[in-house]
């Protein structure tokens, strides 16, 4: 059919780029041998001499037969050129039919098979059977096919033309350039093109006309005719260039019968490209593609190559900047399965890719924060457990009975700084505290322990008055690093030998008493943060016990929620002490803990309890 030496060479390139693209032979048979044993259920070993049987009985390579297996068991929806359905056929055990004669020219029904397959055809198109003379000269035609979607100028559709001859119908066409393009089609057998030319509709009382081109292919003994409205044409063209816009599109045709590249303006804007300079040449294009990319449109081209539409991503570099394009290419073949045209959408996506690789780096970096902030926590639990170690039972002090509780936060990561201390002083006396650092993680847990073991040394070392104790720890946050932060605490005095207990608080809840199942906020002393004033004063308050009171310290955990007030928080630790402090035979001190919850599971909760002995 292609009698062009020009195109046969573009055609045997074309081949060349896409047999460099193609696997090594043994591969091809390794690869092919695998899906072919997957697919009959057979071994490998027996795929392979299947595969040697077949390329014996038809006289060519091993891998050659191979290649046409591995086109018919992965491709799904490209018919394959003769040679590779037979070796599917071999693979499958099926037969196929063998082709239907051509109708001759004269066949009755041809006519009706041409408006079967422009009923399925897009567009619109018209099929005209000459009209001639007893000498054979034509006088007219006829309209023997129409698309089903034709409306002409006057409102007439298919049915309206089908059967009526061109001169009635559309007696300005006859004897036009046209009519004389039918004429020579028909001569020579020869497509052609006219146009524009004016198409003026003469039916109502304004007479409306348009410019068309038309498109006439011979057809059997008839003319296959489709055209283009210009004023359409216009129109659509400008919603393509819209389109191509808002998508970042551009399209690009290269015909290999006549060597023409066409490029639309958006792929000139996409490779930044003076359209002055005409289209870039492939081996300049393909020049920018960034050799990590290659394998990628090696595939692309292999896939080709089989008949498939490739779709492939890949980067470019431009000017100095990379750009992401998405290709999809296909072709218009020929009976044979060659290629007459090739034509491709490029599309630029540098800017979803860039997304994709920033969201990626952000996950990236998200699960090493994470990670971090798993160690980090681990850490801090740790050193939790090992600085606030929580009695399983009460302790015994003099004169005095002291069970802790600590309820951690639900989440790991909120393992905070709250602690507790219960211990005999010095001078003989208990002092008894629970306090709160702000902030959660390892800086939490470690001014924790600084402010426990402080206050420890304090009581052995210093003094015992609860004051002078927060004044010192106060003084030790507010001088230290600045990721300390600050706190909050309470401090209570117990002389075991008068039963006076004095406290003081620096910005915390005050304690809890309980006496004959009433329970009561302790007076609460003026005392800011830990670590907000430097020099900062701190009062103390004081009340004798008796025997079987109750005193509790907690912190914020236990009443505090967004969901309510700190009154409804408190109501059933309340309640809970009144019950306990009434009844005759009081529980112990553990029953009593572990029976209150506390109120933010986002918050650790640090609980001690102290019953006054007779």
């Amino acid at each position: 059919m292609h009698t062009d030496p020009g195109y046969e060479h573009r055609l045997s390139e074309l081949d060349a780029r896409i047999g460099r693209a193609r696997l090594e032979p043994a591969v091809v048979g390794e690869r092919a041998a695998g899906l072919l044993a997957g697919r009959i259920g057979c071994r490998v070993d027996e795929a392979h001499h299947h595969l040697r049987e077949l390329a014996a009985e038809q006289g060519r390579p091993v891998h050659e037969v191979a290649a046409d297996v591995l086109v018919t068991l992965e491709t799904r929806t490209v018919t394959p050129p003769a040679r590779l359905r037979t070796a599917a056929d071999a693979v499958t055990g099926r037969r196929r039919p063998s082709a239907a004669p051509a109708l001759p020219e004269g066949e009755p029904g041809w006519v009706a098979i041409v408006q079967q397959v422009l009923d399925a055809l897009p567009g619109r198109r018209m099929l005209v059977a000459p009209r001639r003379d007893p000498d054979g000269v034509i006088v007219d035609y006829e309209f023997a096919a129409v698309s089903p979607t034709v409306v002409d100028l006057s409102g007439r559709r298919r049915e309206q033309l089908l059967g009526r001859r061109v001169s009635e119908v559309y007696p300005s066409i006859v004897d036009g350039p046209v009519w004389a393009a039918w004429r020579d089609a028909l001569a020579d057998g020869q497509p052609r093109e006219v146009g524009p030319v004016p198409y003026v509709s003469s039916d109502g009382d304004t007479p409306t006309g348009v410019t068309v081109t038309v498109q006439v292919q011979p057809l059997g003994p008839a003319l296959l005719n489709s055209w283009v409205r210009h004023d359409e044409q216009t129109r659509l063209t400008e919603r393509m260039a819209h389109t191509e816009r808002l998508g970042n599109l551009g399209w690009g045709e290269w015909d290999l019968v006549s060597d023409t590249t066409v490029w639309s303006d958006e792929l000139y804007r996409i490779y930044e490209r003076d359209p002055a300079d005409g289209p870039m040449p492939r081996e300049e294009s393909e020049a920018l593609v960034l050799p990590d990319d290659e394998p990628v449109r090696r595939q692309a081209a292999v896939a080709f190559g089989r008949g498939e539409t490739a779709d492939v991503v890949y980067r470019i570099s431009v000017n100095g900047k990379i750009k992401h394009l998405r290709a999809v290419v296909d072709a218009v073949r020929d009976a044979h399965g060659r290629p007459l045209k090739i034509y491709g959408i490029l599309q630029d996506v540098t800017a979803r890719e860039s997304s994709r690789a920033q969201l990626a780096q952000v996950q990236r970096q998200l699960r090493e924060h994470q990670e971090s902030l798993a160690i980090e926590h681990r850490l801090a639990a740790q050193l939790q457990q090992i600085v606030l170690p929580i009695p399983d039972a009460p302790i015994d002090l003099p004169g005095i009975r002291v069970a802790v509780r600590y309820l951690p936060a639900e989440q790991a990561s909120r393992v905070g700084g709250d602690w507790y201390h219960a211990a005999v002083a010095r001078d003989g006396s208990v002092v008894l505290a629970v306090g709160d650092v702000a902030g959660h993680g390892v800086h939490a847990a470690a001014t924790m322990a600084q402010l426990r073991h402080t206050l420890t040394a304090l009581t052995v070392t210093i003094t015992t008055d609860p004051a002078q104790l927060l004044s010192n720890l106060n003084e030790l946050l507010y001088a230290g690093d600045a990721a300390a932060g600050t706190a909050t605490g309470v401090v209570l005095r117990y002389d075991p030998a008068t039963r006076r207990l004095c406290w003081a608080q620096a910005g915390h809840y005050a304690p809890l008493h309980t006496r004959a199942g009433v329970t009561a906020e302790l007076a609460r002393p003026y005392g800011p943060l830990l670590g907000a004033l430097s020099g900062a004063r701190y009062e103390t308050a004081g009340m004798t016990l008796e025997p079987g009171d109750v005193v509790m310290l907690y912190t914020d955990g236990l009443v505090e929620h967004r969901s309510h007030t700190v009154a409804e928080g408190l109501a059933p630790v309340v309640a809970r002490l009144n019950r306990f402090s009434a009844a005759t035979h009081p529980p112990s001190l553990t029953d009593l803990l572990a029976e209150l919850h506390t109120a933010n599971p986002d918050d650790d909760t640090c609980i001690l309890a102290a019953r006054c002995h007779a």
